[in-house]
């Protein structure tokens, strides 16, 4: 899929503007050698969801985020998967989609940190049960705020369509329904595993199946003659897989 629109990269995008409730944010975008590197204390620049919250014990605490991403990706013939955290936002914030949730017929809510790996939960599955926000964010156990989804704050403060970097350097943008993701949910029914009708609450009740007009199976397309990926309004939403060489930097808060 190739798209062509202006892109406009304003410096506004590092002034935060936290909300009174809220510790200030701390942002700082700058070039090191062949690298784009980024430091934040991740506390949003945008209003946020209230924290503790039913499904989500946590608290947002500032953290030390310093990551460093190529400043001329590579994209290689195959993708790699990618568990855990997948990019950093132009407010510091990071996108990690996928949950730590496994289906488990033994825990309490059927899913837990150890269960069946052939079977991933997926955030926007359970429906509310993990305390999203208005920003299709939450708060992991070391008080780390961050998105699953479409940074809806993030969106409303920028007048770009990036939005951020993904860990091997390509960018992130979010374009709304101009672009189409690959991915459908399967029909029918599971044949092992949890059972049931295949209706998104695991990552593995959808397939990629492409097509016309559509984007890749990391959720990535050309932008003015430029490989970028996308955050689409459906499944996957935030890509979950990278098609360039992944930073140590995310490498290493991956685990």
């Amino acid at each position: 899929m190739r798209l062509r629109f202006p892109i406009v990269l304003s410096a506004f995008l590092l002034i935060p503007e936290p909300s009174a409730a809220q510790e200030a944010s701390f942002f700082k975008m700058f070039v090191d050698g062949d690298n784009r590197c980024f430091k934040s204390n991740g506390i949003p620049n945008h209003e946020v969801g209230e924290f503790p919250t039913r499904g989500n014990p946590h608290s947002i605490s500032s953290q030390a985020i310093e990551v460093c991403v190529p400043r001329k990706p590579v994209k290689h013939i195959t993708s790699q998967k990618i568990r855990g955290i997948i990019g950093i936002a132009l407010n510091g914030i990071l996108f990690r989609p996928n949950t730590a949730g496994f289906w488990d017929p033994s825990a309490r809510r059927q899913h837990s940190r150890h269960g069946d790996q052939n079977w991933s939960v997926d955030i926007f599955g359970l429906r509310g049960r993990l305390g999203l926000d208005f920003n299709n964010a939450h708060v992991g156990r070391g008080g780390m705020y961050h998105y699953h989804g479409i940074p809806t704050g993030l969106i409303r403060k920028i007048k770009t369509s990036l939005v951020g970097y993904a860990g091997d350097g390509f960018e992130i943008h979010y374009l709304g329904d101009q672009v189409s993701s690959g991915w459908k949910l399967k029909s029918g029914f599971r044949k092992d595993g949890p059972m049931g009708t295949f209706d998104g609450m695991f990552n593995e009740d959808y397939h990629f199946v492409g097509g016309k007009n559509t984007l890749d199976e990391c959720n990535g397309g050309h932008l003015n003659d430029r490989y970028v990926y996308f955050i689409t309004d459906t499944y996957p939403f935030v890509p979950r897989c990278l098609y360039g060489e992944v930073s140590d930097d995310f490498n290493r808060r991956s685990r």
